[in-house]
């Protein structure tokens, strides 16, 4: 599970590297997809410099690893603590009311996300992985996906219901149908929550996902002056 350690590197050098944006020891996911970016590690200013380099002057990141290191100059400019959950013993089920979210939902999608703010969600996240929705009367209510692959485990992620529709178990439906998915390719989920989201934490135990490690999600700006890279 090393993989897991840093998600986001391992994502974009590994499955998810034909989308990668790199310089050296940074990579970042284009920004009509996500504001994730990872660095080959993370408490190396080396590192911090490819990164500022790739996403240039002023430009905005967002890194998720259990410690960080940014040099002088960085500017947070938002994040959470958060947790990260394992589902080996979760048991995926496929759902029949659960339907393959295409380009054509991309509106339906935003406007779920902006409703519910599960996470960062941008116009193309879509594009990381499969996304499944419950419909109700033909408007989209509750929705989760695929975000982040690293080598043997896949990232659950985009959970949300519509206020209206809460506490009728259409989010840990959704879960395990993404997670039958999943399991198909011969991956493990995984997921991350933010540690204050205690409810969904509650959940996604009940379901089977056990606490493997803390993790920070942390947006960086990049110095407005820029960052020179390694020669």
């Amino acid at each position: 599970m090393e993989h897991l350690d840093n998600p986001v590197w391992a994502a974009l050098t590994g499955p998810q590297a034909a989308l990668a944006d790199r310089y050296d020891r940074s990579a970042r996911f284009p920004d009509e997809i996500s504001m994730f970016a990872g660095l080959e590690d993370p408490l190396d200013p080396a590192a911090w410099r490819d990164l500022g380099a790739l996403a240039g002057p002023g430009g905005e990141v967002l890194v998720a690893v259990p410690a960080l290191a940014p040099p002088d100059g960085w500017v947070l400019t938002g994040g959470a603590s958060g947790v990260q959950m394992v589902g080996t013993e979760v048991e995926g089920a496929p759902d029949p009311e659960a339907v393959v979210l295409t380009e054509a939902d991309i509106p339906e999608i935003l406007d779920l996300v902006g409703r519910t703010r599960p996470g960062p969600f941008r116009k193309r996240t879509s594009d990381l992985g499969t996304y499944l929705g419950i419909r109700r009367e033909g408007a989209l209510v509750a929705m989760a996906g695929e975000r982040l692959r690293v080598p043997g485990h896949t990232e659950i992620s985009a959970v949300c219901t519509d206020p209206a529709f809460r506490g009728a178990g259409l989010a840990a439906r959704l879960i395990r149908a993404v997670t039958a998915n999943v399991r198909e390719r011969g991956d493990t989920p995984f997921l991350h929550a933010a540690s204050v989201n205690t409810g969904a934490i509650r959940v996604y135990e009940r379901l089977g996902f056990t606490l493997r490690m803390p993790i920070e999600f942390a947006a960086y700006q990049v110095p407005a002056e820029g960052v020179s890279p390694r020669r």
